[in-house]
Formats: C-alpha cells, sequence, structure tokens
C-alpha cells in the first residue's frame, strides 16, 4: 500500500516558525457524517498551532457529545449555566385570545378551548408571546437548557464547549453561547457537529474558511457532497482533507477535481494512528512529524482562499 500522507509539496519534519499569526481567522472543521475523525483533525490542528507559538483558541460546538476535551484534556476553571426565558400564563389574567398560540413560530405555546399550553422544550425565548399578549398575562422565566465551559489546555489552547441538557430538544442556544466565546484576537478553530443539519450550518456560519474531513467509502464521498453543497450555500470556502486514505480513494480524487476543491492531506489508514485514538492521544501527540503537515495544509487553503478573492 502506497503512504498518501500528504498531497501537497513536502513539509520539514520540526515545526516551523510560524510565518503569520492567522489572528482574527476562523476555521470550521466539519464533516457531512459522523466518524470520519473530524475532532481528530480539529485538535490537531490546534495543537500543531499553539506549538509553533500561534495565539489558539478551540470551540467545540458539537454541544450534544463534545468529545474534543477527551483529547485536549484541558484544565476545566469556569462552568456557566445557559437558560432560555420560557413564558408562563397567569390563568386568572389570560383571556384564552389565542394570539400567543399564533404568534409562536415554534408550536411552543398553544390554545385550546379558552386554555393555553405551554411546551418549554420547544421555545426558543424569542419573547413574541409576551409581546403581544394584550392582558399582559405572560410572564417570561428563565430555564436551564445546558452549560458552557472554559479551560486552558497544557499547550496554551484557550477552550470552550457546551453541553445540551437531558432531554433538551433545541441545541442552538447552547451552540450559539459556545460561539459567542469567539476571541478575534486569536485564531479560532470551530469543530462543528457532524451532518449538514441546523446545528452543523449554526456552527460554520461567520468562519472564514471550512475544513471538509472524509473517508474513502461511498457513505463518506456522498456526504462530502451534501457538505460541499451546504458550504456553497453558506458562500464559505472550503477544501478536504482525506482521512484513512488508501488504495480505494480515486474516487475522492476524482471529485474534488470535478469540483475545483483542493484536497489538502491523506491520512493514511494505519493500526497504529486507530490504537493513539484509542488511548485518547491525538494525531500529532501520538505522531508529531504530522504537525507541520497540518499547518502547511491550513497555510495552502487560505492562500486558496486569497488566490480567489483577487
Amino acid at each position: 500500500m502506497r503512504s498518501p500522507e500528504f498531497s501537497g509539496p513536502s513539509a520539514p519534519e520540526e515545526a516551523r516558525a510560524p510565518a503569520q499569526s492567522y489572528r482574527g481567522i476562523t476555521v470550521s472543521v466539519a464533516a457531512g457524517k459522523g466518524g470520519t475523525g473530524k475532532t481528530l483533525v480539529a485538535t490537531s490542528l490546534a495543537i500543531s498551532l499553539a506549538t509553533t507559538g500561534r495565539s489558539v483558541q478551540l470551540l467545540d460546538c458539537d454541544v450534544e457529545e463534545p468529545n474534543a476535551a477527551l483529547l485536549l484534556r484541558p484544565k476545566i476553571d469556569k462552568s456557566d449555566r445557559v437558560t432560555v426565558l420560557c413564558p408562563t400564563v397567569d390563568e386568572e389574567t389570560c383571556t384564552g385570545c389565542g394570539l400567543c398560540a399564533r404568534t409562536c413560530q415554534f408550536s411552543a405555546i398553544a390554545a385550546m378551548r379558552g386554555k393555553v399550553i405551554t411546551f418549554p422544550n420547544l421555545c426558543v425565548g424569542c419573547g413574541a408571546c409576551a409581546y403581544v399578549c394584550p392582558t399582559d398575562a405572560i410572564t417570561e422565566v428563565p430555564r436551564p437548557v445546558g452549560v458552557v465551559e472554559h479551560g486552558v489546555t497544557a499547550e496554551g489552547i484557550d477552550f470552550w464547549h457546551g453541553r445540551v441538557d437531558v432531554g433538551i430538544l433545541r441545541s442552538g442556544l447552547v451552540l450559539a453561547a459556545v460561539k459567542g466565546q469567539a476571541d478575534a484576537a486569536r485564531i479560532v478553530i470551530i469543530d462543528a457537529p457532524p451532518g449538514t443539519a441546523c446545528p452543523m450550518q449554526e456552527a460554520l456560519a461567520d468562519s472564514d474558511f471550512c475544513l471538509l474531513i472524509t473517508e474513502p467509502t461511498p457513505f463518506g464521498l456522498s456526504d462530502l457532497g451534501a457538505a460541499v453543497e451546504t458550504c456553497h450555500a453558506l458562500s464559505l470556502p472550503c477544501a478536504v482533507i482525506l482521512n484513512r486514505a488508501g488504495d480505494d480513494d480515486a474516487a475522492v480524487q476524482s471529485y474534488c477535481d470535478e469540483h475545483g476543491l483542493p484536497l489538502l492531506l491523506r491520512i493514511p489508514e494505519e493500526r497504529r494512528i486507530a490504537e493513539a485514538y484509542s488511548r485518547g492521544e491525538t494525531l500529532v501527540q501520538a505522531f508529531p512529524q504530522w504537525r507541520p503537515r497540518l499547518i502547511e495544509a491550513l497555510e495552502t487553503a487560505l492562500a486558496h482562499v486569497q488566490c480567489d478573492e483577487t
């Protein structure tokens, strides 16, 4: 089997001093499906940048199943609850007019036979129901929906992640709370939720570039196509990193060539990489020679964006 480790020019084995800090740049790492190695790449890239002196922040926006902390092992020093303002109805004041229910766009409140019923799990806290109530019968009270935590890693990475509470159906509020911690004085790496649904799109919004992680399987290629379409819909430049690459990755290369996508990096399918990951080690912790390769891949991606802009 060939060793398809890097699809660009050769990189030195040791990390070079950074030519650019990339402060104020936000790079999202996403995938059309779970299990492609998205978090492995995001955490490895963050460590690679941090060990070359760059100021790095990683936001784990997969708030339903955050796992970047398992690899980065930050020392958590702050934990804040995320709340949403949900309506409570004063039955004595309420006239049962139903205006609140007709106004709600999320089916979080209903009026039946002169009675108003609320569904807190569906509420996003927009406040429209209380605003339109003609008798001021609706009061908004905070309801916990999740937690956001901060920590710093041994490499100095500024780390944030969030976790929705069990039973909460909408993750957007916690995701937004994590993204709200983005620091423009650093290079920000966003570990996005898998797939192409609303949480992934919310995580990618306002990014400068997206690295799409895929694998050389029919499902991986199909979901890569969906992720690329999502990036195009968001007007977000993107490039591809192929994980578990081997002799069967011609279809991914053909897809990238056909759609003009840079295939920046090939991470080979090797048992020793899987074993390191199972021990909770990132790619660059187990194999430091990958640090300059990841940095060069990012530099190639950002240079590609600059060329397109000019």
